[in-house]
């Protein structure tokens, strides 16, 4: 049976499209053969015109009264975690692979901390490196050809 929800999770992909973004929204699909859920990946437009989410952002978005156009059907309401800044969703504390920054600064504080430790307050938000490394501001489009120059923004 399938409901349809006021509010969706997705994760924000590459998207061509002007004044959209692209969001796939992970689905659990019961396979009866192997009574086993896999991943099924469902894929919305929402309309995005401050561009204010980026690839790989996890935003919630909600459907729309009216269709804008045939495919942009939902808005986006806010960017829940950046990509690159990982948040326990329980606790609301920030994390590092497996641990809490609170408990690493307190085993550095108790063991002393390293010259080359990465300092997290002191670090500049995402975004600083677009144009050199970061490459999800720039307007992607579809790749037709393969000519052998670089295209970072193809899709």
């Amino acid at each position: 049976m399938a409901t349809r929800a006021a509010i969706l999770l997705g994760q924000c992909m590459p998207c061509i499209k002007k004044n959209a973004t692209k969001i796939g929204i992970r689905r659990m699909d019961f396979d009866k053969n192997l009574n086993m859920y896999f991943d099924k990946y469902e894929f919305l437009f929402a309309h995005d015109p401050e561009k204010v989410c980026k690839t790989g952002d996890i935003v919630l978005i909600s459907e729309l009264p009216q269709r804008l156009t045939r495919l942009i059907t939902h808005k986006v309401e806010k960017v829940v975690y950046p990509l690159g800044d990982i948040t326990d969703p329980l606790t609301g504390k920030k994390v590092v692979v497996g641990k809490y920054r609170d408990d690493i600064e307190e085993a550095n504080i108790l063991y002393g901390k390293s010259e080359k430790s990465f300092d997290y307050d002191s670090a500049p938000p995402r975004g600083r490196l677009e144009g050199t490394r970061d490459f999800t501001h720039g307007e992607t489009y579809i790749k037709y050809h393969d000519d052998g120059k670089d295209q970072p923004f193809a899709v």
